[in-house]
């Protein structure tokens, strides 16, 4: 098992701890990230682009001239493709771009992605944030003071100060470790685990 130092608010070691091997030292291969980080993009997309087909055009349905003598196109209706604000043909409707990947697949990249972390030294564990007030000025404190400038923290257990302090600073993001997911640690440089989110990692992934 990999060992990795904890740090607390103020930048300074205060212990150790062991990571498992089968979450945190797992062989990487981008494809399978790639292929978990599409999947949970599409999941994103809106896909609420949308057209009036002739049937939803407003318009009379009178015929626009006489059928025959007129040495034009027998023309039916003012609301065909061909003419000005008719109905557009085979354009976007509302659909869901989402779709699945295996769970063991979905599982084996999350591990990936944890590993990817530890191995790039991109990795930190902080017993805890002693952040006592929901103000700005106390989390940026504590990310000064183990010099981290861009990261995504994850918490054991919904902390509306940390969460509320965080918000509004850039390049910061925090999650749940329920809410642990791919994207969101290869878009951020850094992870940081709080010590008590790491048992919970754990048992969710080796389930």
């Amino acid at each position: 098992m990999a060992e990795i130092e904890v740090h607390n608010a103020i930048g300074e070691k205060v212990s150790q701890i062991e990571l498992s091997d089968k979450i945190f030292n797992v062989s990487i291969n981008k494809n399978i990230l790639h292929e978990v980080v599409k999947m949970q993009l599409a999941k994103k997309r809106l896909g609420t682009a949308s057209i009036k087909n002739r049937s939803e055009i407003r318009g009379s349905t009178k015929k626009l001239f006489r059928q025959k003598g007129t040495g034009r196109a027998r023309s039916g209706s003012i609301k065909s493709p061909l003419r000005k604000g008719g109905g557009v043909i085979f354009g976007p409707k509302p659909k869901s771009y989402k779709y699945k990947v295996p769970k063991k697949v979905r599982r084996l990249a999350l591990k990936m992605a944890l590993s990817s972390k530890l191995k790039e030294n991109e990795l930190f564990v902080i017993d805890k944030f002693d952040i006592t007030a929901k103000k700005t000025k106390s989390f940026i404190k504590v990310i000064n003071a183990v010099n981290i400038k861009n990261a995504l923290i994850i918490c054991d257990k919904s902390d509306d100060n940390l969460e509320y302090s965080s918000r509004n600073v850039p390049n910061f993001k925090v999650l749940r470790s329920e809410g642990l997911n791919v994207y969101d640690i290869l878009k951020y440089h850094q992870l940081i685990l709080l010590e008590a989110s790491v048992k919970q990692i754990e048992e969710r992934l080796l389930r």
